[in-house]
């Protein structure tokens, strides 16, 4: 819960305040090592003397892998001077290489534990695992802010508050960073969407710049981060890559970052402009600082002057991490259990209950005993997300198998598919194909022309599935499966783009009329042949599917449903209701048992139409390998629900802060405006009096609460905010107390109605009482004003609220801040 600051300026308080790093448990932050602070070593500068020019640009970008083990990026080394290469991984959610690794839970279920001491443990095990993998460099973590409940890659990252991310983004680095690995903080900056992400130019003002997104990366900064990736997207009209505001003025200037900056993949647009803004290093390949680089500096476009600082940044990081002089501790081994462990506690902490009607949770007596399982997820363990944050687990155990092993010998829980994901048999075809198992042998052609038989019109779900090339299928003439536009052929989902068994899984859904339509195939089968199939879904058989768990759902006590959202890089979300027919399979089973509770494996906020038919809703997102016995744990009781929303859930389409306004999302004429200033998530709902579904900071517990007795005192440049809290149940549960700010009366800039200041973290035993400090410093007492391009504190008398989220305040009280004198300026 570390509030870090900048190097250089650090808080810079205008009007003499002290600057002061420190953390909502109301102890000062360790400062991060102060690597900038010392002269490049003696090392880096007689290699950057011994490198030829060609040496030189061929560590400044990408290349083919000799020696792949699957990452995302290499960068080879020079062997005559024993400068090493360097293998760069994906790994917000675990270690992504074609090998096997700790699954972990998605960061956004990190985030919802509230605990930055657990993220830490969460970057320690990714950061071993990636160097017992054999990689150098982790391209992770991600502190872009949920700004639109829409972006795809939400769950790759924290919160939609800027304080959260800051703390936990630090604590994150910090653990990776300690098992020598070096971490890249992305993406830098504002790249909170996939819509339009390689060209859209995101207008934003100074104030909300520096007071939200920039928070989170700044942090970063200040724990050591060893690099930085830029984004795709334009910051008030210059491509992030090659935007000297962003990268020299303030990553550099400001915040004296000296690791390097690399492009996201295929991020750059130009040679000169970028190296001369602060660009280091060009991924995955050198389009633009590969032979443009070497050409710019021969014809004296680019001083080799500047070659040298992006190599002083790289070798420098990596003379850091003891990779020039062979200091590096040797690789360890991996640690599967000690990952599990991790990955299990994890998905455990950040359980959010968010419903929980009449008691349906926990699990007990007769309704513990007498279960149906419905969905598709209830049988196929959802692990991650698609893109980059996808990971090969170890293993993954089903929730069927979870609940099953936790109710016991001699409890029945059953199954029902609810939804079906992949599709049933095609039938009414002509003779000549075995489309539940067509093979196709190396080097082979296998074609198809055949008729399609349809009884009567309805809605069909066409899906193919297929182990190599993807077969070319039409019907009446028209391909069903083209080529998906951008990232689409390659990240399709952690759960929908692949079947059970593997093969690769696409969709195409159309509406067919009764009678007779020409089908042809054409499968090829390479060098390794291929595995295909070819299947439906129609109204008939979803309706069919319902009634098989309508009648599962009254023959039980109680329902688990589990309802799933597939996110992935590269797409963003069309709507914020469960996709396809889930919300109907859902108020069906919920009529017919007012037991149920849905589970949902999301990737971010879920509107739910259906939710006062329910019994509980669990928000599990993505939870790793680990998830199914962490939401067995949880709905059972052996743990309390310990996780709290990180982003505020809207009632509806239309009831958050972009809806309606395509200069906000998804931007307009390639344009997009945060015309919302500093009024984020959680501070829109407040500033516009719109009640959300469920508030930022929500979470139910299985035992209660009580606050009391609250205090406020000047500490320092900061406010001490004293609080007792006590369990008031008949169970061990947790709360996370959460403490707000109020605007300061002396400042004429725009304010939040409430921000988050601090939190804690509380497990308390029945009857147990703990008091509690948390500590507001200068830094969410301050607000950045553009006219001075600075930070000014808010003085006066500004009120402190205690609460359980951003909606629910307990304790309500009142912190006086006023300047103090500076011992001298930083």
């Amino acid at each position: 819960m570390s509030d870090t600051v900048s190097r250089r300026s650090a808080l810079r308080l205008l009007g003499g305040a002290v600057t002061v790093a420190a953390t909502a448990t109301g102890t000062l932050a360790a400062p991060a090592r102060a690597f900038w602070a010392t002269p490049a070593s003696r090392r880096v500068e007689a290699l950057i003397a011994r490198l030829t020019l060609d040496e030189k640009v061929g560590l400044l970008h990408g290349a083919d892998d000799p020696k792949s083990l699957g990452q995302a990026g290499y960068v080879p080394g020079v062997p005559r001077l024993a400068i090493p290469p360097l293998r760069l991984a994906d790994g917000p959610a675990g270690v992504r290489v074609t090998a096997h690794a700790t699954a972990l839970p998605a960061p956004v279920l990190l985030a919802s534990a509230f605990d930055p001491a657990l993220a830490r443990e969460y970057g320690e095990v990714i950061g071993r695992e990636g160097r017992a993998l054999g990689q150098d460099v982790l391209l992770s973590p991600m502190v872009n802010l949920i700004r639109t409940p829409y972006a795809g890659r939400n769950y790759e990252t924290f919160s939609e508050d800027p304080l959260l991310g800051a703390d936990l983004v630090a604590e994150e680095i910090r653990g990776i960073q300690s098992q020598g690995l070096i971490a890249t903080v992305k993406h830098f900056a504002l790249n909170n969407q996939e819509k339009d992400r390689m060209s859209i130019d995101v207008r934003i003002a100074e104030q909300p710049l520096r007071e939200l997104e920039l928070r989170g990366f700044e942090a970063a900064v200040a724990a050591g981060a060893g690099a930085v990736m830029g984004a795709y997207n334009k910051v008030n009209g210059t491509f992030a890559c090659e935007n000297k505001p962003i990268l020299g003025d303030i990553l550099r200037d400001d915040w004296g970052f000296d690791g390097w900056v690399m492009t996201d993949w295929f991020a750059a647009h130009s040679t000169v402009a970028a190296l001369t803004a602060g660009l280091d290093m060009e991924m995955p390949s050198g389009n633009y600082f590969a032979d443009a680089l070497k050409k710019a500096v021969l014809d004296g476009s680019v001083p080799e002057a500047l070659v040298d600082r992006s190599l002083r940044r790289v070798l420098s990081v990596m003379d850091r991490f003891g990779l020039l002089d062979g200091s590096a501790p040797a690789r360890p081994g991996r640690d599967p259990r000690a990952g599990a462990r991790t990955a299990l506690k994890v998905a455990k902490a950040g359980a959010t209950l968010l419903h929980n009607r009449h008691a349906t949770l926990p699990l007990t007596g007769r309704a513990a005993r007498s279960i149906a399982v419905i969905g598709p997820t209830g049988t196929i363990p959802f692990v991650s997300g698609g893109g980059s944050a996808h990971v090969v687990p170890d293993h993954a155990q089903s929730p069927l198998d979870a609940l099953g092993a936790r109710a016991g010998q001699g409890a029945h829980v059953g199954y029902a598919l609810g939804e079906d994901l992949f599709g049933k048999p095609l039938p009414g075809t002509s003779a000549g194909a075995d489309f539940e198992g067509q093979g196709v042998a190396p080097g082979a052609t296998w074609t198809y022309d055949g008729t399609l038989a349809v009884d009567d019109a309805d809605e069909w779900t066409f899906y193919i599935h297929y182990s190599g090339d993807r077969p070319k299928v039409l019907l009446d003439g028209t391909e069903l499966f083209p080529p998906a536009p951008g990232l689409g052929e390659f990240f399709a989902g952690g759960l929908i783009g692949a079947a059970p068994d593997g093969l690769t899984v696409r969709r195409s859904t159309l509406d067919l009329t009764a009678g007779a339509h020409r089908l042809t195939i054409t499968a090829k089968g390479r060098d390794k042949g291929q595995l295909f199939r070819l299947r439906r879904t129609t109204g008939a058989t979803r309706a069919a599917d319902v009634a098989e768990a309508v009648g599962a759902a009254r023959a039980a006590e109680s329902v688990v449903l589990f309802a799933y959202e597939d996110a992935t890089e590269g797409a963003d979300r069309t709507a914020l209701a469960l996709p396809g027919h889930q919300s109907e399979l859902i108020e069906a089973v919920a009529a017919a048992n007012s037991r149920t509770t849905v589970v949902l494996n999301t990737s971010s906020c879920t509107t739910m139409p259906w939710l006062g038919r329910v019994g509980a809703v669990l928000q599990m997102y993505y939870p790793g390998q680990e998830g199914a016995e962490a939401t067995a744990a949880v709905l059972f009781g052996d743990c309390d629900p310990g996780g709290r929303l990180t982003q505020t859930f809207p009632v509806s389409e239309d009831r958050h802060p972009v809806a309606g306004d395509p200069h906000r999302y998804p931007g307009v004429d390639g344009t997009e405006e945060y015309s919302e200033g500093i009024h984020l998530g959680y501070r829109w709902y407040d500033a516009e009096d719109v009640a959300p579904l469920f508030p930022f900071g929500h979470g139910l517990s299985y035992t209660s609460f009580e606050y009391a007795e609250l205090g406020v005192r000047p500490d320092g440049d900061g406010l001490a905010v004293g609080f007792t809290v006590r369990n008031t149940g008949r169970r061990t549960g947790t709360t996370v107390a959460q403490v707000y700010l109020g605007p300061s009366p002396d400042l004429r800039l725009d304010q939040a109605r409430r921000a988050l200041a601090g939190y804690r973290r509380l497990e308390l035993e029945p009857g147990r009482e703990q008091r509690v400090t948390v500590r507001i410093s200068a830094r969410s007492l301050s607000s950045w004003d553009p006219e001075r391009h600075g930070w000014v504190l808010g003085t006066g008398t500004r009120e402190v609220s205690v609460g359980v989220s951003a909606r629910e305040q307990r304790l309500v009280g009142r912190g006086q801040v006023r300047f103090r004198a500076a011992a001298g300026r930083p």
